[in-house]
C-alpha cells in the first residue's frame, strides 16, 4: 500500500477526536525551520526525515510526498514525524525517557488515526521498537520486522583505494541502471518494485541519475551481449551535511572479488568531494559480509537502525 495524503488543516493536532495521552500536531510551512533544528540534533541518525524536510521547504509539503508531524501539541517542537511513504520518527535520546515515551506515544496515536499508509517504520532503534509496539495492536501484521541494523558512518578519506572505474550514472543509462536497481530491491526486500507496473520505482531511480546522486560501475560483457552493471549505489537521502547510501549491490557473478570495498571507496570520494563531508548508511546485523566491506573502507557504527517493513 502506497502512502495517500490526508485532508487536514495544518494547525489541528492528531488525538483522534479524544484526549487519552500525549498528541502531536500536523506541521504547516512555518515550522519547518523548528523541524530542521530538531533533526539538526542528530543529522545521521534524522537524515531521512530531514531530506523530506527540505524537499517541503523547497517545494511545499504537498509536493515532498508526506505529512509533517511534531510534538508537543503546542508550544516549541522537540521531535517530528515524516509520515509519507515511509514512516520516520526523530526522537531525540537527549529529551530524556519520559518525553520521549511521550513523543513516541503522540506520533502512535497519530498514526492510529491516519491508518497504515507507509511501506515502512524506519528510524533509531528504541524508538521504532517502541513506537511499532503501540502499533502493532491496530495495524496488520508486517512482512518482515529488522531489530538489529548498524548505522555507520565515514567523515574522512576512505581507509583503500577508490575504484576508478565507478563513476555517476548518466541519463541515457537508465535503461542499464534500473534492471540492476530492480534486482538489488528484489533480492533486499524479497518482491519486485516493478512486478505491478513500476512507474514509481522508474521515476525514482531516474531522478536519482538526474541528480547526481546514482553511482555505478559498467563493463561490457565478454560475449559481446553489451554492457552490465557490476556495482552499483545510490544517496537515498541528503540532508545537514549527511548523505545516506542505499541501494548497494555487486553483480552476483562477480561477487567475492572486492568490488564492494573499491566501489564502496569511491562512493564515499565522490560524495565527499561533490555532495556532502559526512556519508552514512545503515545495513542488516547478519549481513556480514557487508559489514565487513564497509568496516575494510572506515566506516564506523555510531547506533543502531530498526526497520518493520509491510
Amino acid at each position: 500500500m502506497g502512502w495517500r495524503p490526508a485532508v487536514r488543516d495544518p494547525r489541528s493536532t492528531l488525538s483522534g477526536g479524544f484526549r487519552r495521552g500525549p498528541a502531536a500536531r500536523v506541521l504547516g510551512p512555518a515550522d519547518l525551520a523548528a523541524a530542521r533544528r530538531v533533526c539538526a540534533a542528530d543529522p545521521v541518525s534524522s537524515v531521512l526525515a530531514a531530506a523530506r524536510i527540505d524537499v517541503a521547504d523547497r517545494s511545499g509539503i504537498a509536493a515532498a510526498g508526506g505529512e509533517l508531524w511534531g510534538f508537543p501539541e503546542s508550544g516549541p517542537l522537540v521531535a517530528v514525524c515524516w509520515a509519507g511513504a515511509n514512516l520516520v520518527p526523530v526522537v531525540p535520546a537527549s529529551l530524556g525517557p519520559r518525553t520521549v515515551d511521550d513523543a513516541v506515544a503522540a506520533f502512535a496515536a497519530a498514526a492510529r488515526v491516519q491508518g497504515r499508509r507507509s511501506s515502512s517504520i524506519v528510524g533509531e532503534r528504541a524508538v521504532v521498537q517502541r513506537l511499532w509496539e503501540l502499533l502493532s495492536r491496530v495495524w496488520p501484521a508486517p512482512r518482515e520486522v529488522r531489530i538489529d541494523q548498524p548505522s555507520l558512518v565515514i567523515d574522512r578519506d576512505p581507509d583503500v583505494d577508490p575504484d576508478p572505474q565507478v563513476r555517476r550514472s548518466r541519463a541515457t543509462e537508465i535503461d542499464l541502471v534500473l534492471p540492476a536497481c530492480v534486482r538489488m530491491f528484489t533480492e533486499e526486500v524479497g518482491y519486485s518494485p516493478v512486478a505491478t507496473g513500476g512507474g514509481a520505482y522508474a521515476a525514482r531511480v531516474r531522478s536519482l541519475i538526474a541528480e547526481g546522486r546514482s553511482y555505478v560501475r559498467v563493463a561490457e560483457e565478454p560475449d559481446g551481449g553489451g554492457a552490465a552493471v557490476l556495482f552499483k549505489a545510490e544517496l537515498g537521502a541528503v540532508a545537514g551535511g549527511v548523505a545516506q547510501v542505499q541501494g548497494v549491490w555487486v553483480d552476483p557473478a562477480r561477487r567475492g572479488e572486492g568490488l564492494s570495498v573499491q566501489g564502496m571507496a569511491a562512493v564515499v570520494a565522490l560524495t565527499r568531494r561533490d555532495v556532502a563531508p559526512t556519508v552514512s548508511l545503515y545495513v542488516n546485523s547478519y549481513n556480514a559480509p557487508a559489514l565487513a566491506a564497509y568496516h575494510r573502507v572506515g566506516f564506523e557504527r555510531v547506533g543502531t537502525f530498526s526497520t518493520v517493513l509491510f
